[in-house]
Order: structure tokens, then C-alpha cells, then sequence
């Protein structure tokens, strides 16, 4: 072990981030404050054993700083828990209350304007609400304004079912206390209010707004979303079309848009102070520029409102415009590494966010690719004929692809449950149209607008973007262009992450050992089944999966939200039909009854679909003829199903249901994923149990 880390000893700094992410991805897994307090005494004592057992040594000083590490992730993000902890709102309900807006975004899939909101007259209500309102409803408003709105209120909404993406977490470490939708909206007399952030928003906003006069439709959406990161104006099927070709994070700001900015920014001004001898000859022109293009990356990173991919980005790009102020190697694992740490000392709770890990997943894969020995000698700039150098390029550029299409595919499959598998041709053009064509005539048009001129860049950048929407919606639509997968469990997750990250992150031979947890992992994710019935956790909302693999919901009312949700958990895509559609059904207004041969045997279902009073002798009957029953309401206790009863008590304290039905059944729950952390849905009390009186036996 100490040969083999004596030469790694380059590589083992770039493990830091990764001891502070397990940490941290410790204290969302593990259910409660015990949990948490003896992950933290087992850290600091795995830190301390190594120490013990060989001092002086490589190895144990490298696994003393690693557990140190991952006891600081820990502790870090249950402190930040604790700071952005604000009140909630505990159950539905109607509000009258004067607010100051803090921002305003179109969300172009719903026809709706959402706002988030800072009451300023309601102590009653949490201090940060977003509310949407109506396109029609919706009166011109800019961030810092003062609004009266009348709203129905209700709290940040739980996974619909375990794996479902998890709206209450995310709130919560917004200290977002309260969703809603605005019935009634008025803007209140007086100059708008705000402070720094207050201003940034309007700028983001009059950005948004210009750009939308001069580009119009989807590819107006996509500038707005290039210029300052607002994606909400995209719709929804270019949005999913993007997401199937493998584009969509050309659609986040992110390392791609800022290296272009700030590489265009210091050249440009690296050439223009070149053209005076006297500023050459006294000045290094080099400083100068690149303190120009940290001054352009700052302010892009602040006007697309500092998401974690950005200023992940942005910290790179500082870090690498000082490595070529210093004369030193630019981009390296090492500077990956140290945005990495930044970010997650700072913004903690961003780890478990998609865009987090499917940005420095990307970033660390094509390092690595690029950092390789037989790559850097095939892509090494050599004396060849023009077709020779061409082919090399275009080589390097679909291998580049797809390593870091293997790198994101995991966690596209894991949040998204659906992978692009044409990406990396697509990428082939999009990224270099993006970069050099679309980009720079935006950024062109927007400059030259200032004195009236920048009609021809804007339909440059138009015609690009065009160009753009049609790449992704023929490679979207391109036959098996997504390959889809059932809630893939954590540990295999965990598997691949970890095989990735000892591929990427060591450079002698024992990397490959890498492959054989990323294999396991893999394997484990594609032999998962999916669930046999989903439930919501309201008792709403039944999902039936078939034995031919159809799917149906109970409800006829059920949204396109709900009936994607159901769709993409159990690994499934396309339009969700009623469950009246579905072979082995039997329905009426009031109830559905289904058949299911699983493990060996049948099983029988019933779901209620109606809040329409049941006759209580029918409704024990059907109880008794069926295994599971579920509903939005309480049941009464004559009704006892054979093997589990899903009423609204019951859903009350689980959550939302995935149920497999095999030889050995399972339930899992959202209440046991969630577990005792400070965003969870407390559960309802139980009802006293009333013990009857019986007459002693003689």
C-alpha cells in the first residue's frame, strides 16, 4: 500500500472533495440525529486508527485526512440544515397577504408566471412563498415590487412516490416554507424596493425581456436561457427534446458558456491592447486580459443567478486564468478538485443535486480522458496532411464524447430515470455551434443594440439556434434514442460513482480495478425490477404495471405531471392510459379492480376513485376478496384486505408506495427514505385505541 500510494502521491489531494461528498451524501442517506452523531465518532475514530497503527506512513496520514474529510462533510452540511432552517406552512390553506417580490420567472409549459415571494404583513405564513400565477392573471411585474395577493397555499410537496424527484428538500434548503397558486393579484403603489440581489434580478429580467423583442419561440427561450440561465420559457417538448439528444446542458450555464465568454473577453482585449507598442512594451498584456476575463466570468456568474454549475465553472476559470498568469499548466484534475471543495464548503446541500454531479462529472471525465498518456500522444499536434489532421480532430472529439456520455449516464439514469444515447454525435455539432456561432452573434447582437445595429447579428444567432432545435428533435426522435430504467437503488448508484471516480482519479495501473464496482453497479441497475403498483401519497394516484409490461393509472383526472412521474420511475415512457385500458381491469366511477400474476400467483387490487359514501357490507366484502386496497379516504376497520390496507391513515405516516410483488413481496416508502430529516412530512397522530369491554370468560 505505500508503493502504490508513494506513487500516486500527485493524485491523493484529489481525494479530499471526494471524503467531504461522502460526508456529506452520509447525513442525506442516514435517517436521523444517532445516525448522523455515529457517523461522526466512527470518522473520527477510522481518522485516528491509521495513525495508530502505522504513524509515519503515507497510507495512514492519507486515510486520516480522508476520514477527516468525510467527518467535516458531515458535520457541515447538518450545521447549514440548522441555519436555513424557517418555519413551514403545516397544512393547506387560503391567505390574503402584502409581499415584496423577490423574483419572477416564466414558466412557458404551464402558461404561468412564478414568483417568489417575501410577505411583509403575515407573521402566520413562512418568510419565502413561490406561487404561480396565470399568464392571464399575471400583471407586469419586476423583482422588488409590492404585491396583494389572495392564494392557496400548501406545503412544499414530498416525492410522489419513492425515487421521484423531491420538491420539499429542495425548498427547504431555499427556505421556501409554502407553494401556491395566486387566485387574485395586485400591484401595490410605490417605488419597487430591494436591495444588490433586488437589482440583479431585474437585470436578469430586462435581459430576458430584450432578447424575447428581437427572437421569438423556442429559440428566443434558448437565448434567454444562454444569456442569463432562465430555462423556465423553453417548452416543455423542446425541453425533453434537448434532454433525449444528449444537448440539454448546453441549456445550463455552466463551463461551456463561461470558458466561452471569458476566453473571447481576454483575447479580445489581449489583441486590443497589442495594438499599442507603448501599452506592449511596458505592460505583461497577458495579467491584463486575463484580470479582464475574471471581471467578465464574475459578472456572468452573477447575472445568471449563481447556480452551482456556474460558479463551479467560474471558480475554475479563476483558478486556470491564474495558472496562465503564473505560466502553469491550465486545466488540470487538480483545479477540478479545488472547485469541488469550494463549492461544497459553501453550498453543501448542492451534492445531491443533479446538476452538481452531472457537471463535475463531466468536467473530471474529460480531464481524465485528455490527461491519459495514449491519448495526449494521438491528439499531440504533429506534421500531417490537412484529411489526416481533420480525422484526428473529429476522433478525438467522439471519443471525448463518449467518455463523458459514460460519465453522466449513471446519474441521468438515476435522477431521470432516461439517458441520451446519440449525445455524443450530437455534440459532435452542437457544442461547436453553440460556441463559436451562437454565442459570439448574441453576445454581438446585444452589443451592437446600443446604438441600434444589432439586426443582422440577431438573425445569425437565430438561424443557429434553429439549427440547434433541429439537431436535438431528429437525434430525440431517432429510433431507440433513450434508453429508459426503473428508480435505480442507491447502492448500486454508489457502486458506479465510486468505479467511476477510481478510474478518473489515479493514474497507474490499478485504475482499472475502477471497472469491477462500475460493472457491479451497472448490472445491479439494469437486473432491478421495476415496481409492480406505485401509490401516491394521498391515495390519489394508483400506477399498475401488467404482466406485459403495460401501465395505467386509477384516475382519470390525472395529470400529465402525475402520469409522467408514474411512467419514468417504473422505466417507462410514452403516453400513461386510464387503468380502465389495461388488460385484467375491471372499473367503474366508483372503483378499480386488477388482477395481477406475480410470483407464482394472483394478486387482487382494489382502488376507490370516487369520494362518493360506499355501502359498508359491499365495500367489507370486496375488502375481504382482495390482497391490496387503496384510497384517498379512511377506511373503515371492517374492511381488512389479506395483505395490506392503504388508506389514508396509513399513506398519512408512509408517503407515497412502491410495491413489488414476487415471491418475497416488498414495500418501500417515502417516509423511510426521507427518514427524521428536518424537511420530512411529520405524520399524522394515531388514533387512540378505544379497548372494549369483554365480559371475563367463565
Amino acid at each position: 500500500m505505500e508503493t502504490r500510494l508513494d506513487a500516486e502521491r500527485d493524485q491523493l489531494p484529489l481525494w479530499i472533495p471526494v471524503g467531504l461528498g461522502i460526508g456529506i451524501a452520509a447525513w442525506f442517506i442516514l435517517p436521523d440525529g444517532r445516525n448522523w452523531t455515529a457517523f461522526l465518532l466512527a470518522a473520527a475514530g477510522l481518522g485516528l486508527l491509521p495513525l495508530a497503527l502505522a504513524p509515519g506512513t503515507r497510507w495512514a496520514r492519507a486515510g486520516a485526512l480522508f476520514a477527516l474529510a468525510a467527518l467535516l462533510g458531515c458535520a457541515n452540511i447538518w450545521w447549514e440544515a440548522e441555519r436555513v432552517a424557517a418555519p413551514r406552512l403545516a397544512k393547506e390553506q387560503a391567505a390574503t397577504f402584502s409581499a415584496d417580490v423577490e423574483s419572477v420567472q416564466a414558466i412557458a409549459a404551464n402558461d404561468a408566471v412564478r414568483l417568489v415571494l417575501r410577505p411583509s404583513d403575515s407573521p402566520n405564513l413562512p418568510p419565502r412563498l413561490r406561487v404561480n400565477v396565470p399568464v392571464e392573471k399575471a400583471p407586469k411585474l419586476a423583482p422588488g415590487a409590492r404585491v396583494r395577493v389572495r392564494a392557496w397555499l400548501m406545503p412544499p410537496a414530498p416525492p410522489a412516490v419513492p425515487g421521484a424527484y423531491d420538491f420539499s428538500r429542495a425548498a427547504y434548503f431555499q427556505q421556501i416554507g409554502a407553494t401556491g397558486r395566486a387566485l387574485e393579484i395586485t400591484v401595490l403603489p410605490g417605488k419597487a424596493q430591494g436591495g444588490w440581489s433586488a437589482f440583479v434580478a431585474r437585470a436578469r429580467q430586462g435581459l430576458g425581456q430584450h432578447i424575447l423583442a428581437h427572437l421569438g419561440g423556442s429559440e428566443g427561450a434558448i437565448a434567454v436561457a444562454l444569456a442569463n440561465g432562465d430555462q423556465a420559457g423553453i417548452p416543455q417538448a423542446d425541453n425533453d427534446a434537448m434532454r433525449r439528444s444528449g444537448l440539454a446542458h448546453l441549456l445550463s450555464v455552466s463551463g461551456l458558456h463561461l470558458t466561452a465568454l471569458v476566453g473571447a473577453v481576454m483575447l479580445l482585449t489581449l489583441k486590443l491592447l497589442a495594438l499599442s507598442p507603448w501599452l506592449a512594451l511596458r505592460f505583461r498584456l497577458i495579467l491584463i486580459a486575463a484580470g479582464a476575463g475574471a471581471l467578465a466570468g464574475i459578472a456572468y456568474t452573477i447575472l445568471t443567478g449563481a447556480e452551482v454549475p456556474t460558479v463551479r465553472s467560474c471558480i475554475a476559470s479563476l483558478l486556470v486564468l491564474g495558472g496562465i498568469a503564473l505560466g502553469r499548466e491550465a486545466l488540470t484534475l487538480r483545479i477540478v478538485a479545488t472547485g469541488a471543495l469550494i463549492v461544497l464548503l459553501l453550498w453543501p446541500d448542492s451534492l445531491v443535486g443533479p446538476s452538481f454531479q452531472l457537471s463535475f462529472a463531466a468536467i473530471t471525465a474529460l480531464v481524465a480522458f485528455h490527461d491519459h498518456p495514449k491519448v495526449r500522444a494521438f491528439l499531440a499536434a504533429r506534421d500531417e496532411t490537412l484529411p489526416l489532421k481533420v480525422g484526428r480532430a473529429i476522433t478525438g472529439l467522439v471519443l471525448t464524447g463518449l467518455a463523458v456520455e459514460l460519465a453522466l449516464a449513471p446519474i441521468g439514469l438515476y435522477y431521470f430515470h432516461k439517458s441520451g444515447l446519440y449525445g455524443a454525435a450530437a455534440n459532435i455539432v452542437a457544442i461547436p455551434l453553440t460556441t463559436f456561432v451562437i454565442m459570439p452573434a448574441e453576445a454581438l447582437a446585444l452589443l451592437l443594440d446600443m446604438v441600434g445595429l444589432g439586426a443582422p447579428a440577431w438573425w445569425v444567432a437565430g438561424q443557429g439556434l434553429h439549427l440547434l432545435l433541429v439537431i436535438a428533435r431528429k437525434t430525440a426522435a431517432a429510433p431507440g434514442a433513450v434508453a429508459m430504467l426503473p428508480t435505480i437503488p442507491d447502492g448500486a448508484y454508489a457502486l458506479m460513482l465510486a468505479g467511476g471516480l477510481w478510474v478518473c482519479l489515479w493514474r497507474t495501473r490499478w485504475r482499472w480495478w475502477g471497472t469491477v464496482p462500475f460493472v457491479m453497479g451497472a448490472l445491479w441497475a439494469l437486473v432491478t425490477p421495476a415496481p409492480d403498483l406505485l401509490f401516491t401519497g394521498d391515495g390519489r394516484h394508483m400506477a399498475v404495471i401488467s404482466a406485459g409490461g403495460d401501465i395505467g393509472v386509477l384516475r382519470e383526472r390525472a395529470g400529465d405531471y402525475v402520469r409522467s412521474t408514474m411512467a419514468e420511475s417504473s422505466g417507462l415512457e410514452g403516453f400513461v392510459p386510464d387503468l380502465d385500458d389495461v388488460e385484467g381491469a375491471a372499473c367503474n366511477d366508483d372503483a378499480c379492480a386488477v388482477t395481477l400474476w406475480k410470483g407464482g400467483r394472483p394478486w387482487h387490487i382494489l382502488g376507490t376513485r370516487t369520494r362518493a359514501r360506499f355501502d359498508t357490507a359491499s365495500l367489507t366484502e370486496a375488502c375481504a376478496a382482495a390482497d391490496i386496497v387503496v384510497s384517498d379516504r379512511r377506511l373503515p376497520n371492517a374492511c381488512r384486505p389479506r395483505w395490506l390496507k392503504a388508506d389514508a391513515p396509513y399513506l398519512a405516516r408512509t408517503g407515497g408506495l412502491a410495491v413489488t410483488l414476487s415471491s418475497a413481496p416488498r414495500i418501500e416508502t417515502v417516509a423511510a427514505r426521507t427518514g427524521g430529516h428536518p424537511w420530512a412530512v411529520p405524520p399524522l397522530p394515531p388514533r387512540p385505541h378505544r379497548r372494549r369491554y369483554r365480559k371475563p370468560s367463565p
